[in-house]
């Protein structure tokens, strides 16, 4: 170390303190140790880069493909070169997506901005989050809403008269309540994310909160970014479809007027997604209103820096307001700073559609990356883990499950083969794979006859089924439509099973309200055994799989089955104004949580309204359902190449 040099008639400045020379010797060595540790901590820690940053200057993006993973990390993705191939489509990846993104690579578009975005100097706006090129030097895209609604092969609203009175009263019935929970949403928490019908007021912050606080796929800690009004989106399609025109305006003039994106704040990838993404997609597909699709696209380019990881692989949780750093991370309780299985797998269906609404391929590459990290990583006799790492891209712990953590991944593979027309054959090739290694590693039956989903722990089963994983009933049935004729009956019978497994969680409860988790062991079967399992908070999963069976095989049972959750709803959950979940389903005089799920209005009031509907009301034919239940359209044949660059 070099110190500086001592001046004529000037003492050294370590001796101007007064030090002896041992003192001046250990004081030398302090500072030198402290030097040593701030450089270190500047180039060698895991997380230096974020440091790096404040004191070097960003290195240019090179054109070649050998960019170091600490450049992917703190740079926005760029768009391929014009006529090359998409960076991340997978040599796999269905034909006509791979041309269509090689189309729109050459001729880049995007949507026209909304008006509230800043403009610069020259009025100018500001290059596309991870496209890497100015607005201007894009040409104008596209889509022709009236032909996409012309290749619809079934009215959205459906055409056939209700044939059976009784049917008619039940349906009438699910819409009333559907009127009766966003009118007190309205009164009392217009804006806010849920409503408190107890207590009369809105809620915020630390949404989709469990009663255990334990983290799920459609249930985590986590909060909306400082986005609000989570069951106005949430609630759009839903109003629309049961003709509840007066409520749907409402909500569109909240949307148009009062939903802003320019907030900062955490926010959970996989819930912005489902709920607002996927909700704004389905409410422009189902009216053509263009806030809507406004909306969705700004929100989803606000998503694109999560993706920024070595592998593409995105963190779970990403700054809404931090876009130019690029800011995301891992959920806290995620081992090893992992990703989850049933976030990162459950955003094929909607970035898909990003895509298609704005010419931009950029949606489309990063999931389509995903795909490809998923099938080259190992899968432990054919499973796919929870955790997978986003800088190393392979699992982090074994732990399979089909309900919280997982349960959605499966899901986008089979209805994302359906939303292709059928031509997104590496999905369907991967859901059959998975669905076979479920079969032979988890599928198991009870002492009492009662087919069930276990978990999986490093080759342990844990005899446990989730609420959450009792979409599957239906998940299979709707696969097992498109199998082959030897395996289709198989599947069918398997779905009917399940389903029936699930029903009978509800039907052993003292509310007729199913638990959150139940068991199979120790002479238990189908309910819960541990107090923090026994609360049941408005969910969906049960009835999506009685609309799906009912849909497929007609039998009455199920409908008879939603009208007894519709009774147990009205006599349990129905409060003076709203609905709340309850605190234990194994007592006749139940404590309320105190929450209105925005999920509720979403899936759970759709679906019981769609059991009771004609088939072509919101027809499997012409729409699939995200995780959220918001209707997202099947790619028809007859509507290709109606987008295109003007």
């Amino acid at each position: 170390m070099v110190l500086p040099r001592k001046l004529p008639g000037m003492p050294g400045w370590p001796a101007a303190l007064g030090l002896r020379l041992p003192q001046k010797f250990l004081f030398l060595l302090f500072l030198s140790g402290l030097l040593t540790l701030c450089f270190g901590a500047l180039f060698l820690l895991p997380d230096s880069s974020r440091f790096k940053r404040l004191f070097l200057p960003r290195r240019a993006t090179s054109s070649s493909s050998s960019s170091s993973s600490s450049t992917r990390d703190t740079e926005l993705p760029r768009s391929p070169p014009a006529a090359a191939e998409p960076r991340h489509a997978s040599p796999a990846a269905p034909r006509r997506l791979r041309e269509k993104l090689r189309s729109r690579s050459a001729a880049p578009a995007a949507h026209t901005a909304p008006a509230s975005r800043p403009q610069g100097p020259d009025g100018e706006r500001p290059a596309e989050v991870g496209t890497g090129a100015p607005r201007e030097s894009r040409a104008p895209f596209h889509f022709d809403y009236e032909r996409f609604r012309q290749s619809l092969r079934h009215p959205v609203r459906g055409g056939r008269p209700d044939q059976d009175p009784d049917t008619r009263a039940r349906k009438m019935k699910i819409k009333e309540m559907m009127k009766f929970a966003w009118d007190n949403y309205k009164q009392y928490a217009l804006g806010k994310n849920e409503l408190r019908p107890l207590t009369k007021n809105g809620h915020i912050g630390n949404m989709f909160e469990t009663e255990t606080n334990e983290p799920s796929s459609r249930c985590s800690v986590c909060n909306a970014g400082g986005l609000r009004g989570a069951t106005v989106v949430d609630a759009l399609d839903t109003l629309y479809i049961m003709e509840l025109e007066e409520e749907f305006q409402e909500a569109k003039k909240w949307v148009e007027k009062s939903f802003d994106l320019n907030v900062n704040g955490e926010a959970s990838l996989f819930e912005v997604n489902i709920r607002y993404v996927g909700g704004l997609l389905a409410a422009y597909y189902l009216t053509g209103e263009e806030v809507f699709k406004s909306k969705a696209l700004e929100l989803g380019e606000k998503l694109l820096p999560a993706f920024n990881t070595p592998t593409g692989i995105p963190r779970g949780v990403i700054n809404l307001g931090r876009q130019d750093t690029g800011m995301s991370w891992s959920w806290g309780w995620a081992s090893a700073g992992s990703s989850i299985l049933a976030e990162f797998g459950t955003l094929h269906l909607e970035f898909l559609h990003l895509t298609e609404l704005s010419g931009n391929p950029v949606f489309a590459e990063k999931v389509l990356n995903i795909r490809k990290v998923l099938k080259r990583v190992e899968k432990p006799q054919g499973l796919y883990p929870n955790f997978l790492s986003p800088v190393t891209g392979n699992w982090v712990q074994h732990h399979v499950s089909i309900g919280g953590l997982g349960d959605s991944f499966y899901e986008y593979l089979i209805k994302s083969w359906l939303m292709s027309d059928k031509k997104d054959s590496e999905a369907k090739k991967m859901y059959d794979d998975a669905l076979e290694a479920i079969e032979k590693h988890l599928v198991k039956k009870s002492a009492g006859g009662l087919t069930y989903i276990a978990e999986w722990r490093g080759g342990i089963l844990d005899h446990k089924m989730g609420h959450l994983a009792c979409f599957s009933g239906g998940m299979i049935a709707l696969g097992a439509e498109h199998a082959g004729e030897e395996r289709k009956q198989h599947y069918m019978d398997l779905a009917a099973e399940i389903t029936n497994t699930c029903h009978e969680s509800y039907a052993r409860s003292d509310t007729k309200l199913g638990p959150e988790a139940f068991r199979f062991d120790a002479g238990t079967e189908a309910m819960a055994t541990r107090l923090s399992e026994r609360y049941y908070i408005l969910r969906p999963e049960v009835v999506e799989s009685y609309v799906y069976m009912w849909r497929l095989t007609h039998d009455v049972k199920y409908r008879q089955w939603g009208w007894e959750v519709v009774k147990a709803l009205e006599k349990h959950c129905r409060v003076e104004a709203g609905f709340s979940g309850i605190r234990d389903v194994y007592t006749t005089v139940p404590t309320h949580d105190n929450m209105q799920q925005s999920f509720f209005l979403a899936e759970t009031l759709k679906y019981l309204y769609l059991l009771f509907c004609e088939d072509d009301v919101l027809s499997l034919d012409d729409w699939v359902f995200n995780t959220e239940a918001h209707p997202l359209p099947v790619n028809h044949s007859n509507f290709k190449a109606k987008a295109s660059v003007q």
